[in-house]
């Protein structure tokens, strides 16, 4: 299908491009930034004046619960509310159940995503069999059935030497290892280390958790290089560790969870478990080094760190309850608040969430690399239409997500995806009718 979206605002942090213009599309690829190419015919026009063309948003964690855990989420319904809120490629980490950890069963999932036809779906294959810390899985099968990295999603890795092996072994066929940083030892608490976890009785993750680990990293990285990603760092020290070894030279990325970037740990309230999250939210300061690191670049990446949960697992005392928050459809949204909040330009966070996000894929994207997270003459048609003058307020039980639980239930957020096109498809039309200032 030949689409033309005309009259747009066309914002594209990868060229700079911020224009009002039309984007052309046919056959999957944009063919037109600005305008439209002589001879072009268009079965679909979309109005889009006084709305913003937008790259389509990369998440770098999301989990869909498929398979596995199909009571809190299914494929249909997670990738359904991930376009909603204009993303149009993703990555899922591998503790599923089961784990992804052989080419089979990426194949399998690979496929159902397919056949959902929504967002484009980036698995990450898991380090060790079974995530068990032991056993190093065949990551060049992994590899070969779609897998862009391998991690250990919240199973932190016991044993130093098999860190070692994993580092050794990625360096020598390039590919990228995920981690959160989490001593395994001193990561098991439910809320972060300090004076409001001790009032209220909550077993606390120290910063020194993230800490250690990081140091453990880096200095495997010194003599085993490859590409590391660091997911959701969480703490000031944490930040201030990377921005060093960024410096030294070592291939290190990093992200921060949009909660991280919004929330402290005052915002656990009276026990309300659905600011129960992993890694735990934690004071003021850390807050504030982490939007310090993403305005500096030290932290390269925005993500919804969407883990939708049941009721059952979810309306629990604090300590007992899942951790996790659903976040796909209010990544875009959140990120214009912050823009807005830290008095930068919108394209400096759209930044975050396209261009610089799909930077972290590297190689592993493979063709799509010089065109995912951007919009680019000649890539992949992943666009995102989006109106700025919205507004409208968080209502958990209206989220698409399966799982209805986010600290956000009830925040007002400016700005709402109107339309969402995925490789040339359109898979997200939002119904109301849209307010124009």
């Amino acid at each position: 299908m030949g689409i033309l979206i005309q009259g747009g605002r066309i914002i594209d942090p990868a060229s700079g491009m911020d224009a009002v213009g039309d984007l052309a599309i046919a056959n999957g690829r944009i063919v037109g930034v600005g305008t439209a190419p002589a001879g072009f015919v268009a079965q679909r026009t979309i109005a889009a004046d006084g709305l913003w063309v937008l790259p389509g948003v990369v998440d770098l964690c999301a989990r869909l619960r498929e398979p596995g855990f199909e009571h809190a989420g299914m494929l249909e319904s997670e990738m359904r509310a991930a376009v909603s809120g204009g993303i149009t490629s993703l990555v899922c980490p591998p503790d599923t159940d089961p784990v992804l950890d052989e080419a089979g069963l990426v194949e399998m999932l690979k496929l159902r995503a397919k056949n959902v036809r929504q967002a484009r779906l980036l698995p990450l294959g898991a380090l060790t069999k079974g995530l068990q810390g032991e056993v190093l899985t065949e990551m060049s099968h992994l590899t070969r059935a779609g897998c862009i990295g391998f991690g250990q999603a919240e199973w932190p890795l016991k044993n130093n030497q098999v860190l070692q092996r994993v580092l050794q072994y990625a360096g020598t066929f390039n590919f990228s290892v995920w981690l959160r940083p989490q001593d395994a030892a001193l990561g098991g608490g439910v809320a972060a280390s300090g004076a409001l976890a001790q009032r209220m009785g909550l077993s606390g993750v120290p910063v020194a958790a993230e800490t250690i680990a990081l140091h453990t990293i880096f200095e495997l990285l010194r003599s085993s290089p490859c590409h590391v990603h660091l997911c959701r760092i969480s703490s000031a020290q944490g930040v201030e560790l990377i921005r060093q070894a960024k410096r030294e030279g070592l291939n290190v990325t990093a992200d921060v969870s949009i909660n991280s970037l919004f929330l402290t740990d005052m915002d656990i309230g009276y026990f309300d478990s659905r600011a129960r999250l992993q890694p735990p939210l934690r004071q003021q300061r850390d807050r504030d080094a982490l939007v310090a690191g993403l305005l500096d670049g030290t932290i390269d990446a925005l993500v919804s760190d969407h883990a939708p949960v049941d009721n059952d697992e979810k309306e629990l005392p604090f300590a007992e309850a899942e951790p996790g928050a659903t976040g796909v459809e209010l990544l875009l949204p959140l990120a214009h608040k912050w823009a807005q909040a830290q008095d930068i330009s919108f394209t400096q966070a759209l930044a975050r969430i396209t261009s610089g996000a799909a930077g972290i894929l590297q190689h592993a994207l493979g063709t799509l690399n010089a065109s995912i997270g951007q919009l680019v003459q000649g890539g992949v048609a992943d666009v995102a239409v989006y109106d700025p003058n919205a507004t409208w307020q968080v209502q958990a039980q209206a989220l698409l997500s399966q799982g209805k639980f986010t600290p956000f239930d009830g925040s007002a957020l400016p700005g709402r995806v109107q339309t969402t096109i995925v490789a040339g498809e359109i898979a997200f039309e939002r119904e109301v009718e849209r307010t124009v200032a």
